[in-house]
């Protein structure tokens, strides 16, 4: 049943009369660098805050084995974070409404040369209406939403009526292990919600992601004898130019595919990492490339992990040198498929109605190329999951921010979707 207009005004009043602290607590998590295998010390800050507000805590650590027997789960190489999951649980005094998952991720990409940002990449700054600094966008002002927007309801006495599964998780980046860690833990609701920074929209459909290392072998060389060698390097650019004819066939695979027929380009191959070779004036001898790909939803990670290979061996068998030397490829990250989430659900009724009152705006959907840890709920809880979340620039570049009015309207939303979905209480004296 939607909210009563005036208790939807006093959800929406506490919003922005929090928003000052939500502002200095996403700046908080900001100055932790959390890049991959660092995230330890955001993760303590992250259950220190839940605890402060009574939130019955469960802190565990990575299942390497049942990651591994998971069919979601990717490979747990050595570069693998191993810092915990963290959750906070808001049990009520009696169960009456819906349970919720809010989740967010705390583990950012690398900020790279630190001379291309226009401030220092882990000092947060507000200008002009945004608030700069690496993850603030991806995804710690969402972490900081899933925490204000309860404690809005709370500024005004009251609280969901739901069991709420509060989830802060690593290895978002490299692998979605975090999110599948908590599944595997045993926590269950009947809907998630993901606040991503995806433009004040829902995603309706999520491709699937993959991730490989193409190792070549050369054969060395001094320059002054160039013709004798082998030069690595070289060969892998050769093989990454078979890889790219994969991901045009890909691509013209879209019209099958629904919610992606209408994309120009969904299926992204990025080659993300390049080293290789010793000395500037010997033929290097040997190459390693990092490689992600995308896959449509219901293909499965195994069989887009069998077309690579045989493209990779097809090719291979062409090229004079490559043919005695076959390179190798190891899956080394991401094994993950895409979901859509299907219209229809009272989940995402609720949240329409949320976000028409906190902006004044329908709420539009689209299709986003790319990893989201929704997947876990979609894909094996089959929860309707919804990734929604502000507006913002720069994640994965430069002078990454998250615009400050969409993040107050989204964090309304928020709070005026729990309580729908959740149903309220009063707070116990």
């Amino acid at each position: 049943m939607p909210l009563d207009p005036a208790l939807r005004e006093r959800i929406l009043s506490a919003v922005a009369d929090g928003f000052a602290d939500q502002i200095a607590f996403t700046q908080e998590l900001v100055r932790f660098p959390s890049t991959r295998g660092q995230e330890h010390a955001v993760q303590d800050h992250v259950f220190r805050a839940l605890k402060a507000r009574g939130y019955a805590m469960d802190r565990f650590a990575m299942d390497r084995e049942a990651i591994a027997a998971h069919p979601g789960g990717a490979p747990v190489t050595d570069e693998h974070s191993d810092a915990p999951i963290v959750v906070g649980i808001h049990r009520p005094r009696t169960e009456t409404g819906r349970s919720l998952i809010l989740q967010a991720h705390v583990d950012v990409v690398p900020a790279g040369p630190a001379a291309m940002w226009t401030r220092p990449p882990f000092e947060p700054a507000v200008v002009d209406g945004w608030l700069h600094g690496r993850g603030g966008a991806d995804m710690k002002a969402g972490l900081a939403a899933n925490l204000f927007c309860l404690d809005a309801l709370r500024r005004i006495g009251l609280q969901p009526a739901a069991t709420v599964y509060v989830q802060s998780v690593v290895e978002e980046e490299a692998t979605g292990n975090g999110a599948l860690m908590a599944h595997l833990r045993g926590y269950r609701a009947e809907a998630a919600l993901i606040p991503e920074p995806m433009e004040e929209q829902l995603v309706r459909a999520n491709t699937g992601v993959l991730w490989f290392r193409l190792s070549v072998g050369g054969t060395p060389a001094h320059l002054r004898e160039m013709g004798a060698g082998a030069n690595a390097i070289d060969a892998a650019y050769r093989v990454i130019g078979a890889l790219r004819d994969l991901e045009a066939a890909l691509n013209r695979e879209a019209p099958q595919h629904r919610h992606f027929d209408d994309a120009a380009h969904p299926i992204n191959l990025n080659v993300g990492r390049i080293e290789g070779g010793d000395w500037p004036s010997s033929v290097p001898c040997w190459c390693r490339v990092d490689c992600r790909i995308a896959l449509y939803p219901g293909m499965k990670p195994a069989d887009m992990a069998r077309r690579i290979e045989a493209v990779v061996a097809d090719f291979a068998r062409t090229d004079p040198f490559l043919a005695a030397n076959p390179p190798e490829v190891a899956f080394n990250g991401f094994w993950a498929e895409g979901y859509v989430l299907e219209p229809g659900s009272e989940a995402e009724a609720v949240l329409g109605r949320a976000h028409a009152e906190a902006t004044g705006e329908a709420l539009r959907s689209f299709m986003s190329p790319c990893y989201l840890d929704a997947r876990v709920y979609a894909l094996y809880d089959r929860i309707p999951t919804l990734c929604y979340g502000p507006i913002s620039q720069g994640i994965h570049a430069f002078d990454e921010r998250v615009n400050l009015a969409s993040l107050q309207r989204i964090t309304g939303a928020m709070a005026l979707f729990v309580a729908e979905w959740c149903g309220l209480e009063e707070i116990a004296p």
